[in-house]
């Protein structure tokens, strides 16, 4: 392989490495401004996305330990959609540009080393935000507390209920 080849290798390899989610794309037929202002609205979130020969982003892949992202046989342009701390927000963006530009196609995804399909990668972007998730998850683990310290409260509470009446019968009777 030529040097030249070599390095982009090693450039997609290290952007696989670096991110938590990556997304690959089809984008024949996309107007360049358009793919300008994906690339712009990519990096508002932290994100980039570049274009990648599918031999050595295969050959990348291979090398990077996901010999089934390596395998895929896949023709015609393709852009691959890295960085972002939030895969899941990423994939909304994905989505949402695809409804206004139907020429960019969602192909596959990797999520933490893993692929997933285009179908996966629409479910993901349907998921509600990350802090959304993360507050459910809190209420889910207080749950158990709250209801415990509401049990025992009742207890302390009948008992002092119980007091407050023997204390009132005990001055009606005086």
């Amino acid at each position: 392989m030529r040097a030249e080849k070599e390095q982009l290798r090693k450039d997609i390899q290290s952007l696989l490495e670096k991110s938590s989610g990556a997304f690959l794309v089809a984008y024949k037929g996309l107007k360049v401004s358009h793919f300008r202002e994906f690339r712009k609205l990519l990096a508002e979130v932290g994100s980039e996305c570049h274009v990648v020969p599918n031999r050595i982003f295969r050959r990348a892949a291979t090398d990077f330990g996901m010999a089934d992202l390596g395998s895929l046989k896949f023709t015609g342009e393709t852009a691959l959609i890295t960085g972002g701390s939030d895969p899941v927000r990423v994939a909304k963006l994905v989505k949402d540009f695809t409804k206004d530009n139907a020429a960019l196609v969602t192909r596959y995804g990797v999520l933490n080393k893993k692929l997933i399909s285009a179908t996966e990668v629409k479910a993901l972007a349907e998921l509600p935000p990350r802090e959304y998730l993360l507050a459910q998850l809190l209420g889910l683990l207080q749950a158990p507390a709250r209801q415990l310290v509401t049990v025992l409260n009742a207890k302390a509470a009948s008992i002092v209920y119980v007091l407050q009446a023997y204390t009132d019968k005990k001055k009606a009777s005086a």
